[in-house]
């Protein structure tokens, strides 16, 4: 399955080159790029996309056509964050609980353990940042418990990443945004790479 972004408004502004030809085919898929490179904002039009959706000024067709998608989940590590959303979970009292006690780490595994497994088998999950707040011990975890929805679920999933350990993984397929121009990341006249500029 191939997404093919024939026009979209951040991208062209970012300087991308279209058509955009997304390679989806893969079960396991690492969306990786600097800071600004245009991670997310794919992410999102993978979604868009998967769901049928209209978003002002993106143009994209799914090859090959009437491909059959299964259900479509995103979660963003930083905007669906539970502890933010605890009225939510008024009428739960445990849970309620451990979202105060936890720690961030601790309620993003609690997502992957209990949450995720619930989904349909076949969902398309797509994952921004899952590794927000995770030790490299616990990126590892869920990077088995990813592995584990595609083989025993049939899941698809998608993550926009920075973690070495899911990109490096020899079962992940990598698309790298940072082989397009892009006026988006930051310049190389800051300095040497890794050495702060600020006097």
């Amino acid at each position: 399955m191939y997404l093919k972004i024939l026009a979209h408004p951040v991208f062209t502004n970012l300087n991308f080159h279209m058509p955009m030809i997304v390679d989806l085919s893969h079960p396991l898929i690492m969306l990786q790029g600097e800071n600004g490179s245009g991670k997310s904002t794919l992410l999102h039009s993978i979604y868009f996309a998967l769901r049928a959706e209209q978003a002002e000024g993106y143009i994209y067709r799914l090859e090959p056509a009437g491909v059959k998608t299964g259900q479509a989940f995103l979660f963003d590590a930083e905007q669906h964050n539970p502890r933010h959303q605890l009225q939510l979970f008024e009428d739960q009292p445990e849970m309620l609980e451990f979202l105060r006690m936890a720690s961030h780490g601790q309620v993003m595994l609690s997502l992957f353990r209990e949450s995720f497994p619930k989904l349909p088998d076949g969902t398309v999950l797509l994952l921004d940042e899952p590794e927000m707040a995770l030790s490299v011990s616990n990126q590892q975890r869920i990077l088995k418990m990813l592995k584990e929805l595609v083989d025993q679920k049939g899941f698809r999933i998608v993550c926009a990443t920075h973690s070495p350990v899911l990109i490096e993984a020899p079962e992940t397929y990598v698309i790298n945004l940072d082989r397009h121009i892009n006026r988006n990341v930051v310049s190389t006249d800051m300095g040497v790479e890794g050495a702060s500029t600020i006097q």
